[in-house]
């Protein structure tokens, strides 16, 4: 006989719609497969007609948080609110009750997955949220459970699908950063406000998130590295495409002998890159493992179906399994003292500046690298065709340096009457 099992979900929109339909259209197929009988036994809405338009009946519909928490019929509480405000009080209340939490709310996790799991602690109840990252790519579960016998060194992915449509769409169509953001919102990928997603905060609370699971310490956000896209040109984009690069925003963790790394910005890779490739909404995740080498996970990132596929997720794990699991590290408001954060990480960079065509100007640029210890593998200099107010375009990809190196020398070039660094961005290879 199946083990009954019943949740309530808190909020009803995009991901909170998606849940309640797959929950309850593949009920059947979860009794059959995992022998466990899911019941959304109650809804917190704040609009009744929301529920209503789901088919669910009016006796179903709470009202407050205080009647979900009190249900002894509710085992697992879903928060598809979003944000720190009510989000976290409604979350606390359920774990104080002894609810298992399952969550898709990125920004409350990375910045109180502390607050929360000490109070799952303290009531023996779980909280989960393979959810709050990449949407229906399963990373989490992945670190957690799949690669947990590996020393992760190194991830890297691209866990914005904002972004990526937009940088897809900007290579494709060679068209500027405002036309394409303009698009990406008539069609819904991007919010009115993009301000999350475009200058990289969604990314940042990922991030925070999936660096404290993969190398086994609180990475808290205010330790990530944040640089958006606005700023960038399209000019870049085809610049580095015929040089064989493609541009990404890119989240990235490096667990290194001098300390951990974890920053998310454009990041300009090579054509041949497994991420390279990864186009328009879809997400990935690039994984090195000491013993299992490289591993890559793709899908969609968002929406109601694949986000509500990672919640599901969750509730059949807390369901099946009567051991709860929390963080292999010491969860903290902020990092363990003993751990180092590089904050002067080392990366090759594309470099654009318009310089004036006149005798001397290379040989003082290279003078200005040279100076502060960087060095260049190619160098491009655009014909008079390209040129800008009578500036030329000249484009250099540089060994690998350090950021503080590259800041020197940017801001030495600045000081030249003939010459401007338009455009700086990460490469990796």
């Amino acid at each position: 006989m199946a083990k009954k099992v019943g949740v309530a979900i808190l909020g009803l929109g995009v991901v909170g719609g998606g849940t309640y339909k797959t929950l309850t259209e593949h009920k059947d197929f979860y009794i059959r497969t995992q022998n466990v009988e899911i019941s959304v036994e109650t809804v917190l809405v704040r609009r009744k007609e929301t529920a209503f338009d789901l088919g669910i009946e009016e006796d179903r519909i709470s009202q407050n948080i205080v009647e979900v928490v009190a249900n002894p019929a509710v085992d697992i509480v879903i928060e598809t609110i979003g944000g720190c405000g009510v989000a976290k009080e409604y979350v606390l209340a359920a774990l104080a009750h002894g609810k298992t939490v399952v969550t898709a709310n990125k920004e409350l996790i990375s910045k109180y997955s502390h607050e929360l799991e000490k109070e799952a602690k303290r009531n023996g109840c779980g909280l989960y949220f393979e959810a709050s990252c990449v949407g229906g790519v399963p990373i989490i579960r992945t670190l957690l459970d799949g690669v947990q016998g590996n020393h992760v060194t190194e991830m890297m992915g691209i866990i914005n699908g904002t972004t990526n449509f937009i940088l897809t769409k900007m290579a494709q169509d060679g068209a500027d950063y405002e036309e394409t953001l303009k698009e990406a919102q008539r069609l819904g990928y991007a919010e009115a406000d993009p301000t999350n997603d475009v200058e990289a905060f969604d990314a940042l609370y990922k991030l925070s998130i999936l660096s404290s699971i993969a190398f086994h310490t609180k990475v808290p956000h205010n330790k990530v590295f944040r640089e958006g896209i606005s700023s960038i040109q399209k000019e870049d984009i085809a610049y580095g495409k015929d040089l064989g690069y493609t541009l990404k925003l890119l989240a990235i963790g490096k667990n290194t002998p001098e300390g951990l790394e974890a920053r998310g910005h454009p990041t300009i890779i090579k054509k041949n890159h497994p991420l390279a490739s990864v186009n328009d909404a879809y997400n990935a995740v690039f994984l090195k493992g000491d013993a299992v080498g490289d591993v890559m996970l793709y899908g969609k990132g968002a929406g109601a179906l694949p986000t509500a596929s990672a919640v599901v997720s969750d509730v059949i794990y807390a369901a099946t399994h009567s051991d709860v699991k929390y963080s292999t590290f010491k969860n903290t408001a902020t990092a363990d003292a003993n751990v180092k954060f590089v904050s002067d990480f080392k990366s090759a960079y594309y470099i654009r500046l318009e310089v004036e065509d006149r005798a001397g100007v290379l040989a003082k640029i290279s003078g200005i690298f040279a100076k502060y210890g960087v060095s260049i593998i190619e160098m491009v200099q655009k014909s008079k065709e390209e040129a800008n107010n009578g500036k030329i375009p000249l484009i250099f990809i540089t060994h690998q340096t350090t950021e503080n190196s590259v800041k020197k020398s940017v801001a030495k070039i600045n000081e030249l009457d003939f010459a401007k660094v338009k455009t700086t961005i990460r490469v990796e290879a």
